[in-house]
């Protein structure tokens, strides 16, 4: 069965997830967080990527992430796994693939969705149950949008530069946003939407991807419907 192609459009938010091999865990050490997070600093810069919001756990990684151009997206991914692999693999004596076939990602609705993507990816350390607080997890980009921590990384949506005039503001304004859990409905839909490829947002977003790519970008229910993998 063919590969569902990607759907990635210029300046378009992409919600990356890139999971360990049988769920095998990526990151053993505080070392490897930082390399992870340095290959992810120059993948960006050599693809001309910009991260909005991550959290790297322990068997997976989720990057929200743009490009001008659209291919860079998979070009990133393939930059990281180039660099991370043979040291994760080198380090720690193993062999052959670390990741879980290639990536999952999905197209998200900036006005609609991109906000709450945020939110799910920054609480993916809460849902886990690794802390009781997002400030809590070091991994992740919570404390650069919620607290004005310093994070290379990271490279502010206009969506969010909207959440206030100042960075003070900004920075309480998305604070916020994490005053209540996300819905079991909108839980599903981002899950759905990441795993089936299928991108994220209303009718009419989904008609101007359709308009421009000049294909389908619904997914097929027809039969059984497939098992949505319920973890982070």
């Amino acid at each position: 069965m063919p590969r569902k192609p990607r759907f990635f459009l210029p300046n378009v938010p992409v919600h990356m997830i890139i999971r360990g091999n049988n769920r095998q865990s990526v990151f053993i050490e505080t070392d490897d967080y930082l390399a992870y997070q340095r290959w992810m600093k120059e993948g960006s810069d050599v693809c001309n990527c910009q991260i909005h919001a991550y959290v790297l756990m322990t068997n997976h990684v989720h990057i929200l992430l743009s490009a001008d151009k659209p291919s860079n997206i998979s070009k990133f991914s393939q930059s990281l796994g180039r660099k991370y692999v043979p040291y994760f693999n080198h380090k720690y004596g193993k062999s052959g693939t670390l990741w879980e076939g290639r990536f999952k990602a999905s197209s998200i609705d900036s006005e609609y969705y991109l906000l709450a993507c945020y939110c799910y990816i920054e609480m993916n350390p809460v849902r886990a149950g690794m802390v009781s607080d997002s400030k809590d997890y070091l991994w992740s980009s919570h404390l650069a949008n919620a607290y004005g921590a310093r994070d290379e990384l990271l490279s502010a949506h206009s969506l969010y530069l909207r959440l206030g005039a100042t960075k003070k503001a900004r920075q309480m304004n998305y604070r916020d946003l994490f005053s209540e859990e996300i819905g079991s409905d909108l839980l599903s839909e981002i899950r759905h939407s990441t795993q089936t490829g299928t991108p994220l947002g209303n009718k009419k977003f989904r008609d101007k991807i359709e308009a421009l790519l000049q294909v389908k970008v619904g997914y097929s229910r027809r039969g059984r419907p497939r098992k949505i993998n319920k973890e982070c």
